[in-house]
């Protein structure tokens, strides 16, 4: 796996916007990437991160922002993903 930068940021809190988290991009997803429209940044806790960055979430899924949503790409720790 490719080691990626990523800022640790707990875990969602309901009371907080946090864009969805999807487990990939594919067809069943379709109706949620239409209803973020392509958005250049996702939200976690309402941070805001740029399309391409990747965070740590609490529960230690490693998620990238893609075009508004977050994308599950395994786990962080780099010795067992």
């Amino acid at each position: 796996m490719t080691q990626h930068k990523h800022i640790m940021v707990g875990a969602p809190d309901p009371e907080l916007k946090t864009s969805p988290i999807v487990e990939d991009i594919n067809e069943d997803n379709a109706v949620l990437a239409q209803e973020v429209e392509d958005m250049p940044y996702c939200l976690f806790n309402d941070v805001s991160f740029n399309d391409g960055e990747y965070v740590c979430s609490g529960s230690g899924a490693l998620l990238h922002c893609e075009k508004g949503l977050w994308v599950s790409m395994g786990g962080c720790d780099p010795d067992n993903p």
